[in-house]
C-alpha cells in the first residue's frame, strides 16, 4: 500500500480522538444527544482506522515472508 495509505490511516486516527474530544465537552456540557453522536463518530473512525491498520501489517508481513 502506498504512503497516502498510511497517511489515510493517521488521520482517522486522528478525527477519532477529535470526535473523542468533542464529545467529552458535549457530555460535560450536558449535551448528551451530541456526545452520543459524536462518540459514535469516533467509534467509527476508529473501526476505519484499524481496519486500514490491519491491511498495512499484513501487506508488510506479506512482504517479509
Amino acid at each position: 500500500m502506498s504512503q497516502r495509505t498510511h497517511e489515510r490511516a493517521a488521520e482517522l486516527h486522528n478525527l477519532a480522538a477529535h470526535a473523542h474530544s468533542s464529545a467529552a465537552v458535549a457530555h460535560g456540557k450536558g449535551d448528551h444527544l451530541t456526545a452520543h453522536e459524536l462518540s459514535q463518530q469516533a467509534h467509527e473512525h476508529s473501526m476505519n482506522a484499524h481496519k486500514l491498520s490491519e491491511e498495512l501489517l499484513a501487506e508488510t508481513r506479506s512482504k517479509t515472508a
